[in-house]
């Protein structure tokens, strides 16, 4: 139990008042404690309903996003339910406040293998759809995507070689465009695929670096991916560093952040 003081009223020299020597250490502590309890309550409401923060550890959306991006997601966007609610007990499943996302929205989800895995991809087929890559270029249902060429992208391989890489500027069925790469060309093992029909309640997934992405092509490992699962849409990049940074260089950093990246809007 905390002993409280009693406060003493105190003059100065000249017999004006300065006020009490002694605060009450049981208040302050207690005031202490409910700005921390307040901020945690915040913290918990702001990453649960409205945004959590991610970070990229591989490369399957380059040119998107890269390696040491760091990115806000929003919860509301899709609703919630079970696997988008930090620590979850379970106990509904379905969505509550759902909405379905958008072809070719990027969106964090909860790989269907386990339940835990946070995936992050762009939403290429929705409920129905026809999904198939042949030589490369994507169809849906049964039409070949808009695709052009675009300049390469420039990126390092195994021993630090910079190399080009082939790029495409695709355009999904509704407008939305953005690039993708190719390191294997056309002759990438998922660049020919068989027909996936997309069941209800699901979407397909796939990464913006074709050959390098374990994606709803490869169904042993994700498959398609279903609604309940979406933990909310990427927003926005508010850091970037590059991925050779070292915790034990830190006058490095300057020069590894990213400046050009930070607070751009994914899309």
């Amino acid at each position: 139990m905390f002993r409280k003081h009693r406060s003493i009223d105190v003059s100065d020299k000249t017999g004006k008042y300065v006020g009490s020597s002694v605060k009450n250490d049981e208040g302050g502590l207690w005031e202490t404690i409910k700005v921390i309890v307040q901020a945690l309550l915040i913290a918990v409401v702001v990453r649960t309903v409205l945004f959590q923060p991610f970070n990229i550890p591989s490369g399957s959306l380059i040119p998107t996003l890269l390696i040491g991006d760091y990115l806000f997601v929003s919860k509301y966007s899709y609703g919630y339910s079970k696997h988008s609610i930090p620590f979850s007990p379970g106990v509904f499943s379905g969505r509550i406040f759902g909405s379905e996302p958008k072809r070719g929205e990027i969106s964090v989800f909860k790989l269907p293998k386990d339940n835990s895995t946070d995936y992050i991809k762009r939403v290429i087929g929705l409920p129905g759809d026809r999904i198939q890559v042949i030589s490369g270029v994507l169809h849906i249902n049964g039409q070949p995507i808009q695709r052009e060429r675009a300049e390469d992208y420039k990126t390092t391989d195994l021993y630090g070689r910079t190399v080009s890489v082939p790029r495409y500027k695709e355009t999904l069925p509704g407008g939305v465009s953005y690039f993708v790469i190719e390191r294997d060309g056309d002759r990438g093992y998922w660049d020919n695929t068989n027909v996936y029909t997309v069941q209800p309640g699901h979407f397909f997934m796939m990464g913006d670096n074709r050959d390098n992405s374990t994606d709803s092509r490869d169904e042993a490992s994700v498959g398609q991916v279903p609604f309940e699962n979406l933990v909310g849409r990427a927003e926005i990049i508010f850091f970037s560093i590059d991925e050779t940074a070292s915790l034990w260089r830190p006058w490095e950093w300057p020069q590894k952040i990213r400046w050009n990246r930070l607070f751009e809007r994914i899309r």
